[in-house]
């Protein structure tokens, strides 16, 4: 009587893990934590603006200053941006087509708005981070910022974020922008604790509301700085016309 050996890939656990839905929404979670935590970072920067010139193109040429720790954390946001997009991409469609036959009547009635629009959210998110990025970062959009410099001689991203924001077609994307933001994460953190299995029934409505605060808070933080321009509460220097 002859017995066949099965062979076990040490490996194929793993893997599974990694592919399965459970796999994608771990990756989904950490990525997000991850992208949250610069999120929160880069609003302390720019909050700085309400310092003053001298004190936001200190912090501007530090950054310049530091080009392998900025460039470092450049391109490990967008490793974690790369992977928190893709599996979002991939969790949507499997969500999207895990029934060929669709119901007479939705059954996510009952989720949450924000839960449904994540996707949408997410992928207005991605495209101004482009733009935010051709905008203030490379100054592409805008080459006529380049030629800005204070009276020290740095380039004057103080200046430049007011004549931005003076443009009421560029305020107007950049709230609608952070508008969008503030949805994704109202979803988003509640979802973090879940995925890793820290929720319950009773802390769920707390958790919730946890997201809508942070989310809430995050949005005051970044649409103050355009709004205080508008509003003429942040002004060009002196002799910057």
């Amino acid at each position: 009587m002859s017995t066949v050996e099965t062979k076990v890939n040490p490996a194929q656990p793993q893997i599974t893990l990694i592919s399965s839905s459970v796999g994608k929404k771990i990756f989904m979670a950490v990525s997000g934590l991850v992208l949250f935590g610069f999120v929160v970072g880069h609003l302390t920067g720019n909050l700085q603006i309400f310092l003053g010139q001298d004190k936001l193109n200190a912090y501007a040429q530090l950054l310049k200053d530091l080009p392998g720790l900025t460039w470092t954390v450049r391109v490990v946001m967008f490793i974690f941006l790369a992977i928190h997009v893709w599996r979002g991409i991939q969790l949507y469609f499997e969500n999207r087509f895990s029934r060929p036959i669709r119901y007479v009547i939705n059954t996510t009635v009952q989720a949450p708005l924000a839960s449904r629009v994540m996707i949408f959210t997410g992928g207005g998110i991605f495209l101004y981070v482009v733009y935010h990025l051709l905008h203030y970062t490379f100054i592409i959009t805008n080459p006529q910022y380049a030629d800005l410099h204070d009276t020290l001689g740095r380039h004057d991203v103080y200046s430049m974020v007011v004549f931005s924001f003076r443009n009421g077609w560029i305020s107007a994307v950049y709230l609608v922008a952070m508008a969008s933001l503030c949805y994704h994460l109202s979803h988003a953190i509640p979802s973090f604790f879940q995925t890793l299995g820290l929720n319950n029934q009773n802390a769920e409505p707390k958790l919730k509301a946890l997201g809508w605060i942070l989310a809430i808070l995050i949005f005051v933080g970044y649409s103050s700085i355009p709004s205080a321009v508008l509003t003429g509460i942040i002004t060009l220097p002196e002799g910057v016309h």
